[in-house]
């Protein structure tokens, strides 16, 4: 077996175990208005991390192409509380036509 499969067997035991450990910490710890609040912005951060990713990332190094013009577009129409589809679709037709214009 190589060593890919090693690390993926031994972070996915690490996941499991992370996880299953959640049901031997005391009540109170959990009711505490710091874990509350760690707990509820976890996800937040992390999303905000992946689009960060995906919008900037290219290979090893930094990209500004169409899709930091669809990101602004999607940052806007949330901003002005459009519908989901919306701030979707017209953040893909934004992208699309800044890829169309620059070539």
């Amino acid at each position: 077996m190589s060593e890919l499969w090693w690390a993926i067997g031994a972070l996915a035991i690490g996941g499991y175990a992370l996880k299953a450990s959640g049901y031997f910490v005391p009540e109170w710890v959990l009711e505490r208005p710091r874990v509350t609040r760690v707990a509820l912005l976890t996800p937040v951060a992390l999303l905000a991390a992946l689009t960060a990713v995906q919008v900037f990332g290219q290979g090893q190094g930094l990209a500004v192409d169409a899709r930091v013009a669809g990101l602004a577009f999607a940052v806007g129409a949330l901003l002005l509380r459009a519908p989901f589809l919306v701030v979707v679709v017209g953040a893909a037709v934004v992208a699309a036509l800044v890829r169309l214009i620059a070539g």
